[in-house]
C-alpha cells in the first residue's frame, strides 16, 4: 500500500498515481487542468463546525482528529473511506490538500487510517 499526502500546489510527480482532492472548496490559484485531479472527494473532508472549531485554535491535534474520525465513522463518509481504501489496494495514491501544513490536517488523519486498514 502506498499513500502520501502533497499539497495541490506542487508539480505531480509520476510516482503520485491516483490523485485525489480532500478538500471541500477548491484551491485557490489552482486551475483544474494544472492540478491533475483524478477524484475530489468533497465528502471526506471535516465538517465546517470541526474545521472552525480547529483553526480558532480551540483544541489540539490530537482532538481534531478524534472529532474527525467519528465524522468519518458516518454512513456516507464511511463509504467514501472505503472506496478510497480500496484505490490504496490498487495502486499508489496521492491526497492532495491546500493546507498549508499537511501533517497537521485531516489529511493527515486520513492517511493514518488508510495505512492501518
Amino acid at each position: 500500500m502506498s499513500v502520501r499526502v502533497r499539497r495541490v500546489y506542487d508539480d505531480p510527480e509520476p510516482a503520485d498515481g491516483l490523485r485525489v482532492l480532500v478538500d471541500r472548496l477548491w484551491p485557490r490559484g489552482v486551475s483544474k487542468d494544472a492540478a491533475h485531479v483524478d477524484e475530489w472527494l468533497k465528502g471526506l473532508t471535516p465538517s465546517a463546525e470541526l474545521r472552525r472549531w480547529y483553526h480558532a485554535g480551540g483544541g489540539s491535534f490530537e482532538e481534531f482528529a478524534a472529532r474527525y474520525e467519528d465524522e468519518l465513522a458516518a454512513p456516507g463518509a464511511g463509504e467514501l473511506l472505503e472506496g478510497l481504501r480500496e484505490s490504496v489496494r490498487e495502486g499508489p495514491v496521492t491526497l492532495l490538500t491546500s493546507a498549508k501544513d499537511p501533517g497537521r490536517s485531516h489529511a493527515a488523519v486520513l492517511v493514518r487510517l488508510l495505512e492501518e486498514a
